[in-house]
């Protein structure tokens, strides 16, 4: 390519042969209205076809360009991405999503329409097909599988009209000005896991806006067992808290419910008596709240799905939560975070 491409995606992959063509294939019929495009591909050492159909792709399409990430974390990946982009634009894609074919120049577009945006996203849409990635997608629906981010007033409006959601926290892909990511450092090396919203905080607080755009969801496949939602969830809850303790307006009230309900758990076994008796009733009013949302999904899916839902609520809520806390521990700095987050939902309560 001899001119440089207006916008520039960066995609890191690991082990992604099984539907990696359907993907790429989805990027390259990316409806560009007038903007050119290179695709940045950075493989973390995969041990399938991989990198032989990335190479493959890329000998017949002079937009594909493949490079290697030895330290196979996503962030690296897309530092390396970010350090052979010539696009005045970025955009963060994954090789396991899939993207409304105006993305791109949705988020363009309202980049340059100005008002302070500096990143433009779409909610994530879950989509299963499997036994446990369904109910984790009817999960992820209610009010107790969504958490309080703004985010989700995107994903309720998607599909039907455009809605844009000013964000105060970050959330997966999305679109920049190269210069602004640049600008920060790019992505933190450090955060192997939360890169994304760690990289959103030092946005807002540079005095950045972030704006979700309804019209740019994007479909993912949730995890398919218990065992594999545990470890991906506690890796959230765990940089977190790392990412909490780094930036403190990051942190929202809701991102405490679930190590609360892990500590009143707990306290609920091992506690002196006078403090486990109200520590049974904090556990019986979130199992009690389980209970309704899971009955309320047996109106909308088959009895045998829904009789699984409290698994899932359970398995989001605590290893989340229980991630969290083993963060709060090993980055200390958070403890003060924590109280001042304390003292101002009890100002808010009076």
């Amino acid at each position: 390519m001899s001119e440089a491409p207006d916008v520039s995606v960066l995609i890191p992959v690991l082990n992604e042969g099984a539907h990696l063509r359907e993907t790429v294939a989805a990027m390259q019929a990316q409806e560009l209205e007038g903007l050119t495009l290179e695709l940045l591909f950075v493989d973390g050492a995969s041990d399938d076809d991989t990198k032989q159909i990335l190479e493959e792709l890329a000998r017949a399409d002079p937009r594909i360009r493949v490079f290697d990430n030895p330290a196979r974390t996503t962030a690296v990946a897309l530092n390396i991405a970010l350090a052979n982009a010539r696009g005045r634009f970025l955009a963060r894609m994954d090789a396991h999503s899939f993207f409304p074919r105006r993305y791109l120049a949705l988020g363009v577009e309202r980049l340059q329409r100005g008002d302070g945006v500096e990143q433009t996203t779409g909610p994530m849409l879950p989509r299963g097909t499997g036994r446990w990635s369904r109910r984790v997608t009817l999960a992820l629906a209610t009010r107790l599988g969504m958490g309080g981010s703004r985010k989700w007033e995107a994903v309720a409006a998607a599909g039907s009209e455009p809605v844009e959601i000013e964000l105060d926290t970050g959330v997966f892909a999305g679109v920049f000005r190269r210069e602004t990511v640049i600008g920060l450092g790019g992505w933190d090396d450090g955060f192997p896991v939360n890169q994304d919203s760690e990289l959103a905080a030092r946005i807002i607080a540079a005095g950045g806006r972030i704006v979700c755009l309804s019209q740019m969801g994007s479909s993912y496949l949730p995890r398919d067992d218990l065992p594999a939602l545990w470890r991906q969830y506690s890796r959230y809850g765990y940089y977190r808290a790392k990412t909490a303790s780094r930036h403190p307006s990051s942190l929202r009230t809701s991102h405490l419910l679930p190590p609360a309900l892990v500590l009143t758990a707990l306290a609920a076994l091992l506690a002196p008596r006078r403090l486990r008796r109200p520590a049974r009733v904090g556990v019986g009013l979130y199992a009690g709240a389980v209970a309704a949302e899971s009955a309320r999904t047996a109106r909308e899916a088959p009895v045998r799905v829904a009789a699984g839902m409290p698994a899932v609520f359970l398995t989001l809520h605590t290893s989340w939560g229980l991630g969290f806390l083993l963060g709060a521990a090993r980055f200390r700095r958070l403890g003060g975070v924590l109280r001042e987050q304390i003292a101002r939902v009890r100002r808010q309560l009076g």
